[in-house]
């Protein structure tokens, strides 16, 4: 990852941890975040445990990404970019702010020859998406002081790793992997839901429990464990330290990615094809992306079919965080796009465009949402 960046990078238990550690280190309670509103569950969870003010971003309609021209950057004191399904941010706008980097969907990624996640103070990758490690994160700097504050934190927060669970988790991620290359994802799915291996979901996101949160935020700022019963979601070993064999397993899942970039890339081509997919695909044609977005109608009979296909989805995050939690937010003024992709996006795996494509170029394109009306300028956000 340092040849990959050209920074200092620290190996972690999981980017969720990485992200965790970044917001803690280069903001301070109480300041407001500006971070779009589709992204995992603990994302946001984790910019509240850091005691941050989360401002939701609205988002453009071509990448579902946050729509630069339509904020205020002076109403708040940092940006989180998301990168969604690889497509990237529009870095060079956040000029002047600290930007932390969520590059868990990008770690292909890169702009005018330059890798995602080395534009702001820190870039935090996942090793658990492209390279389908499991787990394992990484968070890459510039500054050898901040490495080290950022090891010593890390430290801090580690527990100790328990051999068995790490076999468990190895096999796991080599199983799903089995699973996809035999066209197995059916039974799969059907094994990892009666063995209770998903997180028990409202819809698409999880349980959000309120009134347990608040009890949590009365705790002192940057208390990581009290919010670890969200932040822990498919993934309750983020804070463990990794052994030997996570290691060796991560390293052969990330030494395996040039291999599959041509693959990835005419996966990306093939599905940027359809009517369906989002405008921004077809100006990024040379990235492997993480997943290619279709915006469709039927989006939940697709899933079901493209499983039948044994092509799995996932990645869902609707409904956007001012939804989902909307008395712990600072809504969008303009949240329509990110409600409409919310509701349409179905991500597809490139590397699976050859199952994928007898479903989804049946389907049909969602209808576009009606334009915002704005003033002359962007955007404020009112401070709560």
């Amino acid at each position: 990852m340092a040849k990959r960046t050209h920074r200092l990078c620290l190996p972690l238990p999981s980017n969720r941890l990485g992200l965790y550690l970044a917001l803690r280190h280069w903001c301070s309670p109480g300041q407001r975040l500006l971070m779009s509103p589709l992204s995992a569950d603990e994302i946001l969870f984790l910019v509240l445990a850091a005691g941050l003010r989360p401002v939701i971003a609205p988002l453009s309609f071509d990448d579902g990404n946050i729509d630069v021209d339509a904020v205020d950057l002076d109403t708040v004191d940092a940006v989180l970019t998301t990168n969604l399904y690889g497509l990237p941010d529009r870095v060079a706008a956040f000029g002047g702010k600290v930007l932390i980097e969520d590059v868990a969907h990008a770690i292909e990624t890169s702009v005018n020859g330059r890798p995602i996640g080395t534009f702001g103070v820190a870039g935090v990758f996942s090793l658990s998406k492209h390279a389908g490690a499991g787990s394992g994160g990484v968070i890459a700097v510039e500054r050898l002081s901040d490495l080290r504050a950022l090891e010593r934190d890390r430290d801090r927060l580690l527990q100790p790793g328990v051999f068995r669970k790490e076999v468990h988790s190895v096999l796991t991620s080599a199983g799903r992997h089995a699973a996809l290359s035999l066209n197995m994802v059916r039974p799969a799915l059907r094994a990892m839901r009666a063995l209770g291996m998903e997180e028990e979901r409202e819809g698409y996101r999880i349980a959000p429990r309120p009134a347990d949160l608040l009890k949590a935020m009365e705790c002192a700022p940057q208390q990581l464990p009290a919010f670890d019963s969200w932040v822990r979601a498919d993934l309750h070993d983020y804070r463990a330290r990794r052994g030997h064999l996570s290691r060796w397993y991560q390293s052969r899942r990330l030494h395996a990615l040039p291999r599959q970039r041509s693959r990835r890339i005419a996966g990306v081509s093939a599905l940027a094809a359809l009517p369906t997919v989002a405008p921004a695909v077809r100006r990024h044609l040379d990235q492997p992306l993480f997943r290619v977005p279709l915006l469709v109608y039927g989006r939940d009979a697709a899933i079901a079919e493209l499983e039948r296909h044994g092509v799995a989805t996932g990645y869902l995050y609707d409904p956007p965080y001012d939804g989902y939690l909307p008395e712990f937010t600072d809504p969008s003024p303009e949240p329509e796009v990110a409600r409409w992709w919310a509701r349409h996006v179905l991500p597809v795996d490139p590397l699976y465009a050859h199952r994928a494509l007898p479903v989804v170029e049946r389907l049909i394109p969602a209808a576009p949402p009606m334009p915002p009306r704005r003033s002359s300028g962007p955007a404020s956000f009112g401070i709560a």
